[in-house]
């Protein structure tokens, strides 16, 4: 490396180490589990420019399976203890394993508090030469796969942006490497973990458990369902054929244009309680997720009732995600169906290599999911921001969700997505908690996240034999 080129390397990364300082946690609270609510809608992503107006924190031992299915029973339709629940609570993720609080009534971000400085990695992390280290009190150091330049930029960009809550986290599907798990609140600037906290409502992230579900159900996304209304809320009437279904539109396209209605319907028609809950089970809701810093467990109640079951199908059931989560969702499509644990250290013998994976669903499925998340982009809520010159993503996939709480006004906006679509090479996630004007929403963010993403992950270098090579055997 040049001098030259050290130098700039050296006046990059600058900025990363007075953020570690200015982002360091103000509290030594214990990390406690969050939880949080959903009912979803996508009304379009909105990407930078001019103000636009728009108008609990549960920790709990998870217990005995007694007790899993004691606090299980509220959240799946008030069923008995001795009914069953016990027997679910043994298998990971089918019940959840504290009672699932409501966005309406509970909404957990406002009970949400920062991380301990013993949890925090990244606030004790030191910057050596282009890495950050965390030495422990016995001198052994941890190198983590954080990308400081990459975790600069995006956290500079929510800071810039004044938002209230969001987070960005960028990651390497394959093998699970974390790059960046940026945040900022200017609501709260002392708060810290909004990566790995599920306090935001999932919205319509969760049409990919429920587009999952269906594709394993046997229904292709080319299958086209008819529709009228329901773009903002659904009733039961809207789960039934009628006349007045005007609009018909394929599987794939309602995920890119996260059409509610349609999915309501579809999985009135297709899923059972018990395919919805083990896929989202699959997908690691309910359930822990090993991470060096602790994560809180996304939490997803999936009722037996019908309209309840097709309104979470929908999205707009009573389900929380973490940023973290949600980019490790996006990463099961990019491993053609298989789940990857998240990885913060780097390990001491050797490179990373790309584990095995949990299947979560069918390389065939992977596909086809897949090309129903580029509807997104190409046709759908993002469609937009993807469109924006000299900004643009090739070969980007993802899905958008966005909802709002009403009282306080909280709008949240999500993306989650990969690129580029057939050799993915990074995953990512953002959310944002945006008042009433905001100036950024997720799917900005989140392809801020690709674009950036890409540049710090350059495609591998195809190796090819020398032409004087050519013919020697």
């Amino acid at each position: 490396m040049t001098i030259r080129r050290r130098l700039l390397s050296a006046a990059a990364l600058f900025p990363f180490a007075l953020l570690l300082g200015a982002n360091a946690p103000r509290q030594d609270d214990t990390p406690t589990q969050g939880t949080a609510v959903n009912s979803s809608t996508d009304a379009g992503q909105g990407g930078a420019g001019q103000p636009v107006d728009a108008t609990a924190n549960v920790s709990t031992d998870a217990g005995t399976p007694e007790s899993l299915a004691t606090a299980s029973a509220a959240v799946l339709g008030g069923a008995s203890p001795d009914g069953g629940l016990a027997s679910l609570a043994a298998e990971p993720g089918l019940v959840p394993p504290v009672p699932v609080p409501s966005r309406e009534s509970a909404p957990p971000i406002a009970k949400l508090q920062p991380l301990s400085r013993t949890a925090d990695l990244l606030a004790r992390a030191k910057l050596e030469g282009e890495r950050l280290v965390v030495k422990e009190k016995n001198g052994h150091k941890q190198v983590l796969t954080i990308d400081p330049l990459l975790q600069t930029q995006l956290t500079n960009i929510m800071r810039d942006y004044g938002t209230p809550y969001a987070a960005a986290v960028v990651l390497e599907p394959s093998t699970g490497r974390v790059l960046a798990l940026a945040e900022h609140s200017a609501a709260q600037p002392e708060m810290r973990g909004l990566p790995v906290r599920a306090v935001f409502p999932a919205a319509s992230i969760f049409k990919i458990v429920t587009g999952s579900a269906l594709l394993e159900a046997g229904v292709p996304p080319t299958v086209e369902e008819c529709f009228h209304g329901g773009k903002r809320r659904l009733s039961e009437k809207h789960l039934e054929d009628t006349e007045r279904d005007g609009a018909c539109m394929s599987l794939a396209l309602a995920m890119g244009k996260s059409a509610n209605v349609i999915f309501a319907k579809l999985t009135n028609k297709h899923l059972s309680v018990d395919a919805l809950r083990r896929m989202a089970a699959r997908f690691r809701f309910n359930r822990e997720i090993n991470f060096p810093i602790p994560m809180d467990v996304s939490l997803a109640a999936i009722p037996e009732e019908p309209f309840g079951l097709a309104n979470t199908g929908a999205g707009f059931g009573d389900v929380y995600l973490s940023p973290l989560h949600g980019a490790l969702m996006a990463s099961v499509a990019a491993n053609n169906g298989r789940w990857v644990d998240p990885v913060l250290v780097e390990p001491e013998a050797g490179p990373l290599l790309p584990p095995e994976g949990e299947p979560v669903i069918t390389p065939e499925e992977a596909k086809d999911l897949t090309a129903m998340m580029e509807e997104t982009v190409t046709h759908g809520t993002a469609r937009g921001v993807f469109r924006e010159r000299a900004f643009r993503v090739d070969g980007a996939v993802g899905k958008t969700g966005t909802l709002a709480d009403r009282n306080p006004f909280r709008d949240y906006s999500w993306f989650v997505g990969f690129a580029p679509k057939d050799n993915p090479r990074i995953a990512v996630a953002a959310v944002i908690v945006n008042d009433p004007k905001w100036r950024i929403r997720g799917a900005w963010l989140g392809r801020e996240a690709l674009r950036l993403g890409l540049l710090r992950v350059p495609p591998p270098v195809e190796m090819t034999a020398p032409a004087s090579a050519a013919g020697k055997h």
